[in-house]
C-alpha cells in the first residue's frame, strides 16, 4: 500500500534538511480519519514511535502543539496542570489549519505558519527513532526523538492516556 517513494519537498522538510537533520521519508496511502494507527498499520510500523502533531488551544484561545504516540490520547487535564493553564482543549480542524498552515492529517510540528508553544509526551522521548508527519497527508518522515527538542524547544510533558 506504500506510495511513491520520493515526496516533494514540504516547509517541514526543507526546515529538517536545513539543519541537516538525518531522516527518512515513509510515504503511504492517506486515508481520511485514519490517524496514526492507520499510516503505522499500512507501513508496518508500531505505533507508538509513530508521533501525531496535535493543535490545541489554552482557555484564552492561544494556540500550542502537542506531540503525542499515535496509540496514546492526551489528557487535557493533566497538561494544563503540568504547564500551568486553566484549560486546554483540541482547536477545530479550520482553526488548527490555520494555525499551523498545515491540512489536518498533514500537521507537521516543523516550519508552523505560527510559531507556538511545543510540549513532547516525554516516553516519547526514550524512544531511538520516530516517524512524524513530515507537513503533507499521507507522508511521515523517520527522525531521531530528540529533534523535536532542537529544534521546536518542545518540553517534555506526561499527559498520555491509552486509547
Amino acid at each position: 500500500m506504500a506510495k511513491k517513494d520520493k515526496v516533494s519537498e514540504t516547509p517541514a522538510t526543507a526546515l529538517l534538511r536545513q539543519h541537516g537533520v538525518r531522516l527518512t521519508e515513509h510515504p503511504y496511502e492517506y486515508l481520511e480519519h485514519g490517524g496514526a494507527q492507520h499510516s503505522a498499520q499500512v507501513l508496518g510500523m508500531d505505533p507508538f514511535a509513530v508521533v501525531k502533531t496535535l493543535i490545541m488551544q489554552d482557555q484564552d484561545a492561544k494556540p500550542l502543539v502537542v506531540l503525542m504516540h499515535g496509540n496514546r490520547k492526551v489528557s487535557t487535564k493533566n497538561l494544563a496542570r503540568q504547564v500551568g493553564l486553566k484549560s486546554i482543549e483540541p482547536c477545530a480542524p479550520e482553526v488548527a489549519n490555520r494555525h499551523s498552515g498545515y491540512l489536518v492529517g498533514g500537521t507537521s510540528p516543523f516550519a508552523t505558519r505560527r510559531a507556538m508553544p511545543v510540549f513532547i509526551e516525554e516516553t516519547i522521548l526514550a524512544l531511538p527513532r520516530i516517524c512524524i508527519n513530515g507537513g503533507r497527508r499521507g507522508y511521515l518522515v523517520g527522525i531521531d526523538p530528540q529533534v523535536c527538542v532542537q529544534l521546536l524547544d518542545a518540553q517534555p510533558v506526561n499527559c498520555a492516556l491509552a486509547e
